[in-house]
């Protein structure tokens, strides 16, 4: 729920009214509360921060156009947040850009050590997220970040449930290499 001090704002239905019905104020308010959240959810599912900023405007232009599609279960910010996702991924696709790797069925999983990421700061880690290949950044942001599981992902991707396992093994296996070469230069400069 919003909390600004203004009645039509910390009223979620009242709002979702007044911007359906095209009021350009609520809608600006609208926008400047979930802007930056969802810009995190962009920036992660994108090369760079222009990329991240075209998603974030096409998921605003679809948030808005179909606003009042939202049924009022589960929280708006999570409606939002699926929707700036499906639009990255909407965005990626029509790049001709998922190109899946080779399907294997039967992975260990190994994970990143937590310990490596301890000294790490959240732009230096996104910035290796954004770096991974498309088809690892799109699966382990999914898998990771928004708790979706192999099965759902292979249907939203459209590609096998193997092959989403082996992407975000392969998306671990770069980051853990990218994160121990990160910590030797920070032991390095100690």
């Amino acid at each position: 729920m919003l909390y600004t001090n203004d009645p039509i704002l910390d009223n979620p239905t009242e709002l979702i009214k007044e911007c359906i019905a095209g009021n350009r104020l609520m809608q600006n308010n609208f926008y400047k509360y979930y802007a930056s959240r969802m810009m995190g959810v962009c920036l992660r599912y994108s090369k760079n921060r222009m990329e991240a900023e075209e998603i974030l405007q096409e998921g605003f232009i679809k948030v808005f156009t179909c606003l009042h599609q939202y049924k009022f279960k589960g929280s708006l910010e999570g409606w939002i947040k699926r929707t700036m996702i499906n639009c990255a991924l909407q965005k990626l696709r029509t790049k001709n850009s998922l190109h899946p790797v080779i399907d294997i069925n039967d992975l260990s999983e190994r994970y990143i050590d937590m310990d490596t990421i301890t000294g790490l700061h959240a732009k230096e880690l996104l910035a290796l997220i954004q770096n991974l290949p498309t088809m690892c950044k799109l699966v382990f942001n999914l898998y990771v970040f928004e708790g979706f599981r192999h099965r759902e992902i292979a249907e939203m991707l459209h590609i096998s449930e193997g092959t989403s396992k082996s992407n975000l093994h392969d998306a671990r296996m770069i980051l853990q290499k990218q994160l121990s070469g990160e910590m030797q230069m920070f032991k390095a400069k100690m």
